[in-house]
C-alpha cells in the first residue's frame, strides 16, 4: 500500500511530489544481500569482474561504519530499502519508444521539453534504469560518447574499466562502498581529443518507488583538449517513508580539457542524498563544479577536484537552500598533487524555517605542490532566528610557497534592509526575494538559463513566510 501523500499536500512549493503507478518489471526483495548482487549481474548480463567487484563492495559497505561526524544519518533502514527496480527492460534511443506511463511522468516534470531546447543529448532515469538516452547526431559523428553506464560497459569496455572506480574506489566511503555494489543507471560520457561539445549533455534522475534506493553512477571521460558540458537534475514524490539516493560521479579531464558540470538537486524531503563526487585534473586541465541542493531530508555532497597534472584549475560554485526539517551539508574539497595549480571554492547557504545549512571543506596541499593558489569564500544568510548555519573548514598545506586566502560570513536578514526597501514602496515579501536573489547572485549566474530561473523559482517558494 502506497503512503504517498495526498495531492493537497503536493500543491504548496514542490510541485514535483507527485506519485505515479507504474509497474516494475523487475523488482528485488527489500536489504542489501549478495542475493541481490547475483540478481542485478544476472540481469545486466555483467562480465565476472564487475560481479566481483560488486560483492567486495557490499563487503564494504557491511563493515564500514559512519564517521562520527556524518550529520543526521545513524536512523537510516537499510534493510527497509529496495536496492533495484526497473520499470524498463533497456533503454530507449527514440522517446517514442519509452513506454507510455513514464513519458506522461515525464511530461508533468516538463523533461520531454528540454530535448526541445537544442541539447546535444538527453538522458531520463526513472528508478534504477535508464528508460530513455539519445545524442544529437552531430555530437555522434565527432566521436562524443553518451550513453547509460550499464551500455557503456559493454560497448566501450577498455575506456570504462580503465577509469571505472580510479578515483572513487568502494573503500572511499560506506556510501561509495553502497553504490559500488548496487550501481545501476547514470552516464558514460566520452569527448574525443580536441572536441568542442558545446551543446549540453543533460540527464534528469526521477525515483517514483516508495522506500527505495537510486544508485547512478556516472563516469565522464574528457581527452585532450576537449571540452564537455554536463547537466543534471532530479526529482521524486512525497511519501511517509524514506528514501536513499547516494551517486557516485568521476570524471577524468585530461591534458588542457575542460568539464563543467551542473547539478540541480531537488529532491522531496524523504530522500537521504549521499553523493560523492570527484574530478582528476591532468596537466593544465579545467574543471568547474556548480552544485545547486534544495530539498531532501539530508544532503551529504563535497564535489571534489584532485590535481594531479601542473597548472590544473579547480573551481567549485556551491549553493544550498535548507528549509524546514532539511539539513543541507554541502561543500567542496581541492587537493592538490602538482605544481603551478589554482582552486577557488565559492559557497553560499541559505537557512529558513528552521532548517539547517552547513558548509564543510577541505583544502590540501600536498608537499610536491609548489606555487598553488587557493581562495575559498563561504557565505551564510540565515533567514529566521530558528534557522542554523554552520561552517566546518579543513586547510592542510605541506607545499611550498603556496597562498591560500579564507573569507567567511554569516549574516540575517536585517531590520534595517527590509525598512530600506520597504520605505520605498516594496513589499515585505517581495524584499525578502529581493535580498535572497542578490546573494545567490554569483552562483545563479553561472548556470544555464533556463535552471536559474527555476532555482530563483523554488527558493524564493521555500523561503516564503521566514522573515516576520
Amino acid at each position: 500500500m502506497s503512503t504517498a501523500l495526498p495531492d493537497q499536500v503536493l500543491r504548496g512549493a514542490y510541485k514535483e511530489g507527485f506519485h505515479d503507478d507504474i509497474k516494475a518489471l523487475r523488482k528485488v526483495a527489500k536489504g542489501a544481500s549478495h542475493e541481490v548482487v547475483d540478481y542485478m549481474c544476472d540481469v545486466k548480463n555483467e562480465p565476472d569482474w564487475m560481479r566481483q567487484f560488486r560483492h567486495r563492495s557490499l563487503d564494504l559497505f557491511l563493515k564500514q561504519d559512519l564517521p562520527a561526524w556524518m550529520p543526521g544519518l545513524r536512523d537510516i533502514d537499510y534493510d527497509a530499502i529496495t536496492y533495484y527496480m526497473s520499470p524498463v527492460d533497456k533503454s530507449a534511443n527514440r522517446w517514442e519508444d519509452v513506454p507510455e506511463d513514464i513519458r506522461r511522468t515525464y511530461d508533468k516534470l516538463g523533461i520531454a521539453k528540454e530535448e526541445q531546447k537544442l541539447l546535444g543529448g538527453l538522458g531520463a532515469q526513472i528508478d534504477s534504469e535508464m528508460a530513455y538516452h539519445n545524442i544529437q547526431e552531430s555530437l555522434a559523428k565527432q566521436g562524443v560518447v553518451f550513453l547509460s553506464c550499464d551500455d557503456g560497459l559493454k560497448e566501450y569496455p577498455e575506456i570504462f574499466k580503465e577509469h571505472f572506480a580510479k578515483s572513487i574506489p568502494p573503500e572511499d566511503n560506506k556510501f561509495a562502498a553502497l553504490n559500488s555494489a548496487f550501481w545501476s543507471g547514470g552516464s558514460f560520457v566520452y569527448v574525443p581529443k580536441g572536441v568542442k561539445c558545446d551543446i549540453p549533455l543533460s540527464v534528469y534522475f526521477r525515483i517514483n518507488a516508495e522506500q527505495f534506493g537510486q544508485f547512478e553512477r556516472t563516469l565522464i571521460v574528457c581527452d585532450d583538449d576537449s571540452f564537455c558540458h554536463y547537466v543534471e537534475g532530479c526529482s521524486a514524490p512525497v511519501y511517509t517513508t524514506h528514501s536513499l539516493h547516494a551517486a557516485v560521479v568521476e570524471i577524468f579531464v585530461k591534458d588542457r580539457a575542460r568539464c563543467r558540470y551542473t547539478t540541480i538537486q531537488n529532491w522531496s524531503t524523504d530522500v537521504y542524498n549521499l553523493v560523492t563526487k570527484r574530478a582528476f585534473l591532468y596537466k593544465n586541465a579545467v574543471m568547474e563544479w556548480v552544485d545547486g541542493n534544495l530539498g531532501s531530508k539530508r544532503t551529504v555532497k563535497y564535489p571534489s577536484c584532485y590535481m594531479v597534472g601542473e597548472g590544473a584549475h579547480g573551481e567549485i560554485l556551491s549553493l544550498a537552500s535548507a528549509d524546514k526539517g532539511m539539513w543541507q551539508d554541502a561543500g567542496a574539497k581541492l587537493v592538490f598533487y602538482a605544481p603551478n595549480c589554482t582552486g577557488r571554492i565559492n559557497s553560499k547557504s541559505i537557512s529558513g524555517h528552521g532548517g539547517r545549512a552547513s558548509y564543510r571543506g577541505l583544502v590540501q596541499v600536498n608537499e610536491q605542490a609548489r606555487n598553488c593558489r587557493v581562495q575559498v569564500n563561504c557565505d551564510a544568510l540565515i533567514l529566521d532566528p530558528v534557522s542554523r548555519s554552520d561552517t566546518y573548514p579543513v586547510m592542510e598545506i605541506d607545499g611550498d610557497l603556496a597562498t591560500v586566502e579564507h573569507e567567511a560570513s554569516v549574516s540575517n536578514v536585517s531590520e534595517e534592509q527590509l525598512f530600506y526597501l520597504m520605505s520605498r514602496g516594496v513589499k515585505k515579501e517581495d524584499a525578502v526575494s529581493m535580498i535572497v536573489n542578490g546573494f545567490i547572485e554569483p552562483i545563479v549566474k553561472e548556470l544555464p538559463m533556463e535552471f536559474a530561473v527555476e532555482i530563483n523559482r523554488l527558493i524564493n517558494l521555500q523561503m516564503e513566510g521566514s522573515v516576520g
